[in-house]
């Protein structure tokens, strides 16, 4: 399963003293498995948000030692700063980044609040896509009144805390804990120096758009609604907070933008109205700059929106969806732009999490023939079933760009990035197969002394062993699937192309042989029967199934070849 990302981005109420700042950034890398991306102290607010990211349970914990530090360090009764607050932590979201949905995202938030709730002397409030009610979805409403209104709105039954007590705890206050969706920080440049006509695009995009005024005109008196408020003309985006200004640094105007929804306004989506609004005042977008990090998705996504506007096949690399989405932003207009420092899960990478995926191909065949017994024929079949979809994947992206067939561009896009998804997988199963080999390893170097220990090292082999049985019988799944693929292409796919389809059904076919191999050697060390026989049947059939699927495609290529 595909690693699943959560950040989290706690507000803390103190923003002057950085040996307190320091001890609460400390407490949250105690926790292995967490990243802290950014601390950004503020005096006039006495504020600092802090941003780390992880996996759920790492983030969670490593959020709750930071609530129970900030609790400890942080006395309310003596705060002052300009920002809204009501706790030491005044609020904790958590925010989707990678492979997660909002709704599990939100249980995440929950099961903090339980854990803080049942161990700290803190009222918490859910809010965002975390609420309890409609009426504590809005941050604000939660927090009004700030840290002054706590002792007479805990004693409230509608203002009961969702966990924790309902009491009044002077020093640390209270604390809202939320779901909510990444808030992209991004600027867009313009052609001109004018804040006035920066505004103007800005005002034409922004959600709240402008005020509407007699005639139409700037000079105009404000129109007003029946309650004397001032009626406004909806912008162009949802989502979308904006302003023009001039940064003096480069010389020209930007309209900055706060996206807080990306799924209802995505990256694309608010430069093409740039775009448009400021052709429609004679101005034009030069370039645009991403403030801060951004989910690979983000990016992923604007270059397949690029692409399907030329009628190009989006079944292309990772690294060549972001270069298309950084060349058509002009993200690099005002400086370089380096994906390994501004994409959130680049950033987590291990430099050495893949020795393999990061060798030539001289070193990795070196490798493999040397006396080290890893890595050894599971992550050769893994590799070998990474070449044979990408063949696939290449016929399908051959046959989009087909001068006659234009019309069908879209159709083996589509299979292209199906093809795509599965390469992907199989080359982490290339690294991932040799990580179960050493685990294997690990266990068998475990200490066996007394009895206790005997058992613990004989359950860790177990464990280590039935992994190293997923693995490979993950490659055969993964390589049964890319014959749809790959068949579809030996059947419909460009004909030139045809015995690429057959090398690469070659290639899923051994690939799928050589993992349950890897299958079969292991199991003969599992003790759970169950488990074994469920693996060796069902791995016979998908080795069978392959024989038929081979020799099939073989069959349509062959007769693609003759004509």
């Amino acid at each position: 399963m595909a690693r699943q990302l959560i950040e989290c981005v706690p507000n803390f109420s103190e923003g002057r003293d950085m040996n307190i700042i320091k001890q609460i950034t400390n407490a949250i890398e105690s926790v292995e498995g967490v990243k802290l991306l950014d601390v950004d102290p503020g005096k006039a607010t006495n504020r600092t948000v802090v941003t780390f990211v992880g996996e759920p349970e790492p983030v969670v914990e490593a959020a709750y030692r930071a609530i129970a530090k900030a609790s400890e360090l942080i006395d309310m009764s003596k705060h002052q700063g300009e920002h809204p607050r009501m706790g030491a932590t005044d609020v904790c979201p958590l925010v989707p980044v990678a492979n997660i949905t909002m709704e599990e995202v939100a249980e995440w938030a929950h099961k903090l609040g339980e854990k803080a709730g049942s161990s700290l002397d803190i009222p918490f409030y859910m809010y965002e896509s975390a609420a309890t009610s409609p009426e504590r979805q809005n941050l604000a409403t939660v927090r009004a009144g700030e840290y002054e209104a706590l002792p007479e709105k805990l004693g409230k039954p509608e203002w009961k805390p969702d966990y924790g007590p309902a009491s009044f705890n002077a020093k640390a206050g209270a604390t809202a804990i939320g779901a909510r969706d990444f808030l992209i920080a991004y600027n867009v440049n313009l052609n001109t120096t004018s804040v006035r006509r920066a505004n103007s695009v800005a005002f034409d995009i922004r959600e709240k758009g402008r005020i509407k005024r007699e005639g139409g005109k700037l000079t105009g008196k404000p129109l007003l609604d029946e309650n004397g408020e001032p009626q406004r003309e909806d912008g162009m985006l949802k989502a979308c907070k904006a302003i023009g200004w001039f940064i003096e640094e480069y010389g020209i105007a930007q309209i900055s933008m706060n996206l807080t929804n990306i799924q209802v306004t995505p990256l694309h989506k608010a430069f093409e109205a740039c775009t448009q609004s400021a052709g429609n005042r004679g101005l034009r977008v030069t370039g645009s700059e991403l403030v801060g990090l951004v989910p690979k998705r983000v990016l992923i996504e604007t270059g397949k929106y690029f692409l399907r506007k030329q009628r190009r096949s989006v079944g292309v690399s990772d690294k060549e969806l972001i270069k298309i989405a950084v060349r058509t932003l002009g993200l690099d207009e005002l400086g370089p732009f380096d994906p390994r420092k501004k994409v959130i899960e680049y950033m987590l990478e291990d430099e050495n999490a893949n020795p393999l995926l990061e060798m030539d191909l001289k070193t990795f065949a070196d490798v493999t023939a040397s006396e080290s017994v890893a890595p050894g024929g599971g992550s050769v079949s893994a590799y070998v079933g990474a070449l044979g979809i990408s063949l696939g994947t290449m016929v399908a992206n051959l046959s989009s760009h087909r001068r006659v067939w234009d019309s069908r561009w879209e159709e083996f896009g589509e299979i292209a990035e199906q093809g795509q998804a599965i390469k992907d997988e199989l080359l982490r199963m290339v690294d991932e197969d040799t990580r179960s080999f050493n685990a294997i390893i690990d266990a068998v170097r475990m200490p066996k002394g007394t009895d206790a220990e005997k058992a613990i090292r004989k359950q860790a082999m177990q464990d280590a062993t039935k992994y190293a049985i997923e693995v490979p019988f993950k490659v055969m799944e993964l390589c049964t699937a890319s014959f749809e693929v790959i068949r579809a292409m030996a059947e419909k796919g460009n004909p030139n192309s045809a015995s690429d389809a057959g090398v690469g059904a070659l290639c899923a076919r051994a690939a799928i042989h050589g993992a349950f191999m890897n299958v079969q050697i292991n199991c003969a060390d599992v003790e759970d029967k169950d488990f074994v026989a469920e693996k060796l049947i069902a791995g016979q059939a998908l080795a069978d199934a392959a024989d038929v699927e081979e020799t099939e495609i073989r069959a349509l290529v062959q007769k693609n070849i003759e004509g």
